[in-house]
């Protein structure tokens, strides 16, 4: 792999400004005396994770809108992996490639934290905004040499040296290659939507914008995920 598919690589956004970028949520507190009563929607949201548990995976390489630092658009090729498990807690693997079939990996991006349940999105009957939160775990496996000798120049403070096939974890620390901040956790405003076996996410904003805000939050559906 040339340097120059790396250097690209460095640039791209990851779910958040880029997909790995900062960005902050909180849920209003509730005392116990205040909770509302069950509603329609509460009811939904419940059938729907209970229906979201289990393993999916992508149908087949991914395509995504990302920028250079020009600004200019380029694109961004991925599969994804992701797990839901009780307690809204979630694990998703990203495989990022140089090539639109995959066959050129870069980095494993592994991903482990909450979903926050936001309520209804208007994009389809029963969709909902979730916010993603990596709250436990956050790490990356450079997976091409290229992409090694480019961490090892721009992300080496605080780090191993980076190597082929060895993962590090980039949880709370700072990470230039994806603008992340030390103490700080990822967080996306995404959405999720099932229907049957499929399980949509929010659309990359076709500017590159990543989900790093609630008004970037993603308004259509990408390509799904189907249950593995």
């Amino acid at each position: 792999m040339s340097k120059g598919i790396a250097v690209a690589f460095l640039a791209l956004v990851l779910t958040g400004a880029g997909s790995v970028l900062t960005g902050f949520g909180s849920a209003a507190a509730q005392s116990p005396g205040n909770q509302p009563r069950t509603s329609a929607m509460d009811t939904d949201v419940a059938a729907i994770k209970q229906a979201l548990a289990g393993n999916w995976e992508s149908i087949a390489p991914e395509i995504r809108p990302s920028k250079n630092p020009d600004g200019s658009i380029k694109p961004f090729y991925l599969k994804r992996a992701f797990t839901y498990q009780s307690s809204d807690r979630f694990e998703l693997v990203v495989i990022n490639s140089a090539d639109p079939y995959g066959k050129v990996p870069l980095a494993r991006i592994r991903i482990v934290g909450h979903m926050q349940w936001q309520g209804a999105h208007p994009i389809a009957p029963g969709a909902q905004k979730v916010d993603f939160v990596a709250d436990e775990a956050y790490e990356v496996t450079p997976l091409a040499q290229g992409f090694v000798d480019v961490l090892n120049k721009v992300a080496a403070a605080g780090y191993a040296p980076w190597a082929v096939d060895a993962p590090q974890s980039i949880f709370g620390k700072s990470f230039l290659p994806f603008g992340l901040k030390e103490g700080t956790n990822f967080m996306e405003y995404d959405l999720v939507y099932l229907r049957g076996d499929l399980l949509f996410w929010g659309a990359r904003n076709v500017d590159g914008r990543g989900f790093d805000t609630e008004q970037n939050r993603p308004t259509n559906l990408q390509i799904p995920l189907v249950r593995k």
